[in-house]
Parts: C-alpha cells; sequence; structure tokens
C-alpha cells in the first residue's frame, strides 16, 4: 500500500479561543472515491454576514425541433457553503487562478471604464 498523499494547506490553523496555543499542522488526505460534480453555471450567490452560499447549476436543453426556438431548464446541481475564512481563500485563489488565465492569453484583461471628461464650457 502507497503512503498517503499529503499537501500543504493554504495556512496552519489555530483556536481562535486561545492564542498562546501553537498552531496545529493538519494534512490533506485524497479521497480517490469522491464523487465530482458537473456544473456551468453559478445560479446562487449570498453572503448573510456568516457563511457565503454557492448554489451551483446544470442545463439540460430540450429536444431540438425545427424551426423551433432552443428550450432548456436549470437545475441545482450543489450547495457550497463557506465560513467566511473558507471564503476568503476560495476568492484569494480564484484571483490567482483568474492572474494566470490573463497570463496564459485565455483571458483578455478586465478593461476599466475611462474617467468622463468635465463637460465643456462654451
Amino acid at each position: 500500500m502507497s503512503p498517503e498523499p499529503t499537501r500543504a494547506t493554504g495556512s496552519p490553523s489555530s483556536p481562535a479561543s486561545s492564542p498562546e496555543r501553537s498552531s496545529a499542522t493538519i494534512r490533506y488526505i485524497d479521497r480517490a472515491d469522491m464523487n465530482e460534480t458537473f456544473a456551468d453555471s453559478i445560479t446562487g450567490l449570498i453572503f448573510d454576514g456568516q457563511m457565503l452560499r454557492i448554489e451551483l447549476g446544470v442545463t439540460r436543453f430540450d429536444e431540438m425541433k425545427p424551426n423551433a426556438p432552443i428550450t432548456g431548464r436549470r437545475y441545482p446541481a450543489a450547495r457550497l457553503v463557506l465560513p467566511p475564512a473558507a471564503a476568503i481563500d476560495l476568492i484569494n485563489r480564484m484571483q490567482q487562478i483568474a492572474a494566470a488565465l490573463t497570463q496564459a492569453g485565455v483571458v483578455k484583461p478586465a478593461q476599466r471604464p475611462a474617467a468622463a471628461a468635465p463637460p465643456k464650457t462654451p
């Protein structure tokens, strides 16, 4: 049997209630049997002050008919609920991914709106 794969986490965790305690070392243990969920949309994103709730959706198209508009339905595929620390980690990692995709030329950098010119006086 091979050794368990490990991966370093973003930062060691420490109990918030006792600052004198040393931080914990957390090992990542992969589960190869875990199901994956496919989603092609984010159907909901809410932060209620305590948790970030993300609902992922999947689109299923109806049978295509000649000379008829394309129709379909969107179903919830998964709901992810994150505490603020995990939400911040997700935001930071997504910013890293966005920067890498921009650098690779997959995504164009966002264009910032130009400052409005002051009105001309006659």
